[in-house]
C-alpha cells in the first residue's frame, strides 16, 4: 500500500533523523496532502523546511499547524524559532515564544530562546532574567548557562560569565560557542595563555568556523605569538568570500589585507547588523524634519567618554564647538568610571546622556527625541561598540569618525570623516560612505594634555650613552615582518635598545625569544610599564626615534611622540589603518619620515641612528613645526568639521543625496 499513511510517516521520521532531509520531506508532503489535518505531520514537516534553512516554508507549515491545533505550546515554540531566522520577524518570534510561554510557563526552550532575542535587542537585564529562569527549568541545559554567560560578559561581569561557561563545558564537553566565550572572558580577564587554549578547544570542535579563528588570531597577535600567524591569515583572508561565515572588519586593519578585501568583509558585517535590527528599524519607522532649527544638533555616540584614549585626544574639540550655532549631545553607552576625564567631557557637551542601560531600541528611540540632526558614530567595528544602535537610523545624518579606521560599509552611514592621505584618490572606491577631506590630516589632537618635566634615562631604565628607538603601539601590531627589520637595525647599530610597551608577560617573553632566534640579546628589549597619560608624555622624549607598525600603524601613540619632539618614522600601505602616521606627518610638516619602501624605511632608521646632527635637526623642526603647522591646531580642525557638519546639513536639507565634501 504506496499511501499508507503510518508507514509514509514513520519512514519520514527515519530519513529525517538519518539526515536525509529531501527525502524526509517528500514523505511527510505525502501524508499531508492525503491527510491535510495531520498535526503531527505538519511539525516534522515545517521542522525539516527549517533545517533545509527554508524558514519561510517553515513559518507557512507551522501556522497550518497552529490553526488546527491553536494551544500546542510545541508548535508556538517552533513558529517562534523559525521567525528568528526571517529578516525583519524578531518580534513576531517574541510574540510566539511568549505564547508558548503563556501555554507552558516552563518551556526552557522558549526561555532560552527569547533570551538570546533579548539579547541581541540590547535587553540585556532582561535576558539575564530569561536564561536563569530556563536553568531554572532545565538546570542541565548548557546552552541557557551559555547564553547567561554571554549576557553577563556583554555587562562586563566577567567572573561570572566566566562560571557560567565552565558550566556549560562541564554539562556539555563539546558545546564549542561555549569554549569560544570562555575565550573571550578570560582574554578580557587578561588571562590570555587560558583565553588561547579555550580558543584552541573551541576550534578543535569547530575546524572551519572563522569567528574562532579570528579570536585565536588576535590573543595570539596579542601575546606576539607567531607559530601559526601566516596560516590562520590565509584562512582569514579566504574566509572573507563565505558570507555564511561571520569576521570582524577590524580583525582585519592588523593582519596583511587589501583596501578590496576590507571592504568585502565590512559589507558582509553590515548586513548581518542591518538583518539584526530590520524588525525594530521597521517598527520604529523614524521619520525627520528637514526645517533647520536655530542650532545644529550634533549627537556623538560612544563607549568611550571615559578614561580612554578616545577623549584623550578628542576633549578639547568637544570644548571648542561653536554653543551659538551648534548643540552637541554625547550618547555614552561605556562605563561611568568617576574619572577627572569623564567629568571634564560631561562640562564640554551640552548635554550628557548615559545610555548604557537602554536596548538598542530605546537608545536609537532617545536619540531620535533629542531631534538630533547629525549623528557622529565614534566606534564604528571596535570593542564595545554598538553599530545597531545607528542601523536603526534614529538621525537623518549620520556620521563616522575616528573610532573606527577603515568603512564601515553600511547603508545607515552616510559619510567618512577622512583626509586626502589616508583616502588617495586610487583608493576612494573601496569606500562606500561619501567621503569628507579634511585640510591637513583628520586625527584631531588636544593641546591641552600636560607634559611632565622628562625624567632621567636611568630612571626609565633606558642606558645613558645608547640609541633608543622606540615603538609604543599595542603588541598586536607588531607583525614578523616588521619586527625582523628592527632587528636588524639593533644589529647594525651598536649597543642600540629597542623601548617597547609592557603589556602582558607572554608578549614579552615571546618577543624576547624571537629577538634571540634573529641573533639579538634579548635583554636588548626593554619593556615600559603602563603609567598615567600624562607620565606616559614624560618619558617618551627620552627615546631617540619612534619605529612605526605596519599594517596598522600608531594613531594616537604617534601623535603622542610628534606633540613631545619625538621623531616617527612610517611605510605606509594602501589601507586606511596603514596611512594614519603619513598622515600626522605631512600635517605635521614632516615628510622627510615617511619612507617609500620596506628597505627605504631600514635604510631611513639606520641613516637617522648613525647621523646624530641630522635627528637633532629633525627634532628641532617638528618642535618649531608643533605651533605652525595644522596637525595641533585644534580651533581650526574644530571650525573645519563645523564646516562640514554645515554642508552634510545644507546636501540633506535641498533633498539630495550625501556626496563628497573636500574643506
Amino acid at each position: 500500500m504506496p499511501d499508507y499513511l503510518p508507514a509514509l510517516y514513520n519512514l519520514g521520521l527515519i530519513l529525517h533523523e538519518m539526515g536525509r532531509l529531501e527525502e524526509a520531506e517528500g514523505h511527510f508532503h505525502r501524508v499531508c496532502d492525503i491527510e491535510p489535518r495531520d498535526v503531527d505531520a505538519l511539525m516534522h514537516l515545517g521542522l525539516v523546511h527549517c533545517k533545509l534553512a527554508r524558514y519561510a516554508d517553515g513559518e507557512r507549515t507551522f501556522r497550518r499547524a497552529l490553526e488546527l491545533a491553536p494551544r500546542n505550546p510545541f508548535l508556538w515554540l517552533c513558529l517562534g524559532n523559525a521567525c528568528r531566522e526571517i529578516p525583519g520577524r524578531l518580534d513576531e518570534a517574541i510574540r510566539c515564544l511568549r505564547k508558548c510561554l503563556e501555554l507552558e510557563p516552563g518551556s526552557a526552550e522558549a526561555l532560552e530562546g527569547l533570551g538570546d532575542i533579548l539579547q541581541g535587542q540590547g535587553k540585556l537585564d532582561e535576558a539575564i532574567e530569561s536564561y536563569r529562569a530556563a536553568i531554572r527549568s532545565a538546570p542541565g541545559s548548557a546552552t541557557s548557562y551559555t547564553g547567561l554567560g554571554c549576557a553577563l560578559l556583554l555587562k562586563n561581569s566577567l567572573d561570572q560569565a566566566a562560571d557560567c561557561f565552565r558550566t556549560a563545558i562541564g554539562l556539555q564537553p563539546d558545546l564549542a560557542t561555549a569554549h569560544l566565550n570562555l575565550g573571550n572572558a578570560l582574554s578580557l580577564r587578561g588571562t590570555s595563555d587560558l583565553a588561547i587554549q579555550s580558543y584552541e578547544s573551541a576550534l578543535g570542535l569547530r575546524p572551519g568556523d572563522a569567528a574562532i579563528r579570528e579570536c585565536l588570531l588576535f590573543e595570539m597577535q596579542n601575546t606576539c605569538d607567531w607559530s601559526r600567524f601566516d596560516e590562520l591569515c590565509e584562512l582569514q583572508r579566504r574566509s572573507i568570500a563565505d558570507f555564511s561565515q561571520s569576521i570582524s572588519p577590524f580583525s582585519l586593519l592588523s593582519i596583511p589585507s587589501s583596501a578590496r578585501e576590507q571592504l568585502q568583509c565590512a559589507r558582509n558585517f553590515a548586513k548581518r547588523q542591518a538583518a539584526a535590527v530590520a524588525g525594530d528599524r521597521e517598527r520604529l519607522a523614524f521619520r525627520f524634519d528637514r526645517a533647520p532649527g536655530s542650532k545644529l544638533r550634533i549627537g556623538y555616540l560612544s563607549a568611550d567618554f571615559h578614561d580612554h584614549v578616545t577623549p584623550y585626544v578628542m576633549a578639547e574639540m568637544f570644548e571648542l564647538h561653536d554653543g551659538s550655532r551648534f548643540e552637541t549631545i554625547a550618547y555614552s553607552y561605556g562605563p561611568d568610571d568617576g574619572s577627572h576625564v569623564r567629568a571634564r567631557l560631561k562640562r564640554a557637551f551640552s548635554r550628557f546622556v548615559d545610555v548604557r542601560t537602554l536596548s538598542h531600541a530605546a537608545a536609537a528611540s532617545a536619540i531620535h527625541a533629542d531631534r538630533i540632526d547629525i549623528l557622529v558614530d565614534l566606534k564604528g567595528y571596535t570593542q564595545h561598540a554598538r553599530p545597531e544602535i545607528s542601523a536603526l537610523r534614529p538621525a537623518p545624518v549620520q556620521v563616522s569618525y575616528m573610532g573606527y579606521a577603515g568603512t564601515m560599509a553600511a547603508d545607515f552611514i552616510d559619510y567618512f570623516v577622512v583626509d586626502r592621505y589616508v583616502v588617495p584618490a586610487a583608493q576612494e572606491g573601496n569606500y562606500v560612505e561619501k567621503l569628507v577631506f579634511m585640510p591637513g590630516s583628520y586625527y584631531v589632537n588636544d593641546r591641552k594634555r600636560p607634559v611632565m618635566a622628562q625624567p632621567p634615562r636611568r630612571e626609565l631604565g633606558l642606558p645613558e650613552n645608547s640609541f633608543v628607538f622606540c615603538c609604543f603601539n599595542q603588541t598586536y601590531k607588531i607583525l614578523p615582518d616588521v619586527f625582523s627589520r628592527w632587528m636588524r637595525l639593533l644589529a647594525a647599530v651598536p649597543g642600540s635598545v629597542l623601548w617597547l610597551l609592557e603589556t602582558n608577560r607572554w608578549a614579552q617573553e615571546n618577543l624576547r625569544r624571537e629577538a634571540s632566534v634573529r641573533g639579538i640579546q634579548p635583554e636588548r628589549l626593554i619593556f615600559a610599564p603602563r603609567v598615567p597619560p600624562e607620565r606616559h608624555l614624560a618619558r617618551i622624549g627620552a627615546a631617540d626615534l619612534f619605529l612605526d607598525t605596519l599594517p596598522y600603524n600608531a594613531h594616537t601613540t604617534a601623535t603622542d611622540a610628534l606633540w613631545v619632539g619625538l621623531p616617527v618614522l612610517t611605510l605606509p600601505g594602501e589601507t586606511f589603518p596603514s596611512r594614519v602616521a603619513g598622515s600626522l606627518l605631512t600635517a605635521a610638516g614632516m615628510r622627510e619620515l615617511i619612507a617609500d619602501s620596506v628597505e627605504g624605511y631600514e635604510a631611513l632608521a639606520l641613516g637617522l641612528a648613525r647621523d646624530p646632527g641630522r635627528l637633532a635637526a629633525l627634532r628641532e623642526k617638528l618642535i618649531r613645526n608643533r605651533d605652525r603647522t595644522s596637525l595641533f591646531d585644534t580651533p581650526a580642525f574644530t571650525r573645519n568639521l563645523e564646516a562640514a557638519y554645515e554642508s552634510m546639513w545644507r546636501v540633506h536639507c535641498s533633498g539630495s543625496r550625501p556626496r563628497s565634501i573636500e574643506l
